[in-house]
């Protein structure tokens, strides 16, 4: 099987598994071997610089290293930089320092968490749209990704309302997402999953995790509608061993595993076929 190419059972919508929150309590080397068995699999790390090196704050050497397992891999790890407190504020001032590292660094997409919650200051996101859209527009090498809520809609709605953005009418430039997460990140699970508009890609989070991995993605796929969609998690994958809090790679496997011998969206790698039912 080329390795480029990501095994799939029933030509699934479901463009990647989400895991956030990976920091220094794992080997970088522990995702890379997972990602090149599983290649759906998309590890997010998040950027905060005042929560730099606790737990799901990576530190700066632990992404350095991380780094250097994407480049070995060959372009088929994926990898999400999620910007919190002051690298959102960055973002919605227009400054793009940071973020134009993170090509370098391997990551593909960006999520930009405009939420009180993630330590940024939304006292004026409907003011800062077009900066915002001038910034992206500036970096068509990434995807970004917008949380979707209540608390972020004057920068989503500001954008899709923009003419010189997506070209008005709803609508959004193709390296623009978003990201469902009525929680705004603190992982309670969604009562409903909305459907996938035509105009935009979209992503599902808020409370997914091992223990519903199941009915989730059967109500997300759903509602997809057939598009292509993702999902993201990131308490859920937490665990306290020897006493430190830690981003656990079992609880991430439980998850692939549901993803693959239950669901069959995807399939495990070859060698694992014989012993992973």
């Amino acid at each position: 099987m080329d390795k480029m190419t990501i095994p799939n059972n029933n030509d699934t919508n479901l463009r990647a598994l989400g895991f956030c929150g990976a920091d220094d309590s794992v080997h970088p080397h522990m995702l890379g071997i997972i990602a090149h068995a599983y290649p759906f699999v998309e590890f997010g790390v998040l950027f905060r610089p005042d929560k730099e090196g606790e737990p799901r704050y990576a530190s700066k050497e632990w992404v350095d290293k991380l780094s250097s397992v994407v480049a070995s891999s060959g372009g088929t790890m994926k990898l999400a930089a999620h910007l919190c407190g002051s690298r959102v504020n960055e973002v919605l001032k227009g400054d793009d320092t940071f973020l134009s590292t993170l090509p370098k660094l391997g990551f593909q997409r960006v999520q930009i968490n405009a939420t009180a919650v993630n330590g940024v200051d939304v006292s004026n996101l409907a003011g800062q749209v077009s900066t915002v859209a001038d910034l992206m527009t500036c970096h068509p090498e990434l995807e970004f990704i917008l949380q979707k809520n209540d608390e972020t809609k004057p920068l989503w709605q500001g954008l899709l309302k923009l003419d010189t953005f997506g070209g008005g009418g709803g609508l959004l430039p193709p390296h623009v997402s978003m990201l469902v997460d009525e929680s705004k990140g603190t992982g309670v699970l969604a009562s409903s999953w909305p459907k996938a508009p035509e105009e935009y890609p979209i992503g599902y989070a808020g409370g997914i995790g091992p223990a519903n991995i199941v009915s989730v993605l059967e109500g997300v796929l759903q509602a997809s509608q057939g598009k292509d969609i993702w999902i993201d998690m990131e308490s859920s994958l937490r665990s306290t061993k020897n006493g430190q809090d830690v981003f656990d790679l079992d609880k991430c496997y439980s998850v692939i595993h549901a993803t693959c011998s239950v669901l069959k969206l995807y399939d495990h790698p070859e060698f694992l076929t014989t012993s992973s039912s």
